[in-house]
């Protein structure tokens, strides 16, 4: 349900310069990101339907904070991206995830189409039991690809706040995009070190090994994930170890 007095709402507080609309389990919407510089914001993921960004831009409203200038993309997967139709600004995202966006914009949006798509392996149906919930119109799902792709890593400089943008394959999908910020030793992984669950909800063990080895190789304290509160990069470390097999 949607939070009726929008006047209300408000981003958590990371730190003066990192803040965070929370994740919401019911129709799968992960956690959005804002990075305030002196010079220009950006977000990190779009939300899954203009419905998520509108609540997002509100809250960066309510806080009297500008909208961002970009909009960085973490990976194509529906609930990240649906909403780049209406976002402000510009997005970012590696080029893969641009590749596959255009991909599902030529999709065609039907019950039947969806359960086809089940059948293919293009879809899967933990997604479109979301979509469902999010969508009470399927006509309203518009799917657009990006504005500007990378496929090695990118700096920005917001003012008194830098992001290295650094795009590379992960667990879950092939088009990661990992946000590292050393002011405020975070990364922002989002749903990067989750299973893939278009290949069987199982762990790559070669991509988990060089995944753990990337983020052993950041200097970093906090580890920012999609659907989840963040943990210590120590407590993401232990976690994924665990999901090794001998």
């Amino acid at each position: 349900m949607e939070q009726k007095n929008t006047n209300l709402l408000k981003l958590n507080k990371i730190s003066d310069r990192f803040y965070y609309l929370p994740f919401e389990e019911i129709s799968d919407r992960p956690n959005l990101y804002y990075i305030k510089g002196t010079d220009y914001s950006v977000a990190i993921d779009a939300g899954n339907s203009k419905k998520h960004l509108d609540k997002f831009y509100n809250a960066i409203k309510n806080m009297g904070f500008p909208l961002p200038k970009y909009t960085i993309i973490s990976h194509w997967h529906w609930d990240h991206t649906f909403a780049l139709h209406a976002i402000h600004g510009e997005s970012i995202s590696s080029l893969l995830t641009h590749k596959k966006l255009l991909e599902v914009s030529k999709w065609k949006w039907s019950i039947e189409a969806m359960k086809e798509r089940e059948k293919t392996g293009e879809d899967i149906e933990f997604c479109n039991r979301h979509i469902l919930i999010e969508y009470n119109d399927l006509n309203d799902i518009k799917v657009v690809g990006t504005d500007i792709q990378i496929e090695e890593k990118m700096m920005l400089d917001l003012g008194g706040i830098k992001l290295e943008l650094i795009p590379r394959d992960s667990t879950h999908s092939r088009d990661s995009l990992f946000v590292y910020i050393p002011e405020e030793r975070a990364l922002i992984v989002e749903d990067a070190d989750c299973e893939d669950f278009y290949n069987g909800e199982i762990y790559d063990q070669d991509k988990l090994s060089d995944m753990i080895d990337f983020f052993e190789s950041l200097e970093y304290e906090d580890h920012y994930l999609g659907h989840a509160e963040k943990e210590s990069k120590r407590q993401a470390l232990e976690r994924l170890r665990q999901c090794k097999t001998s």
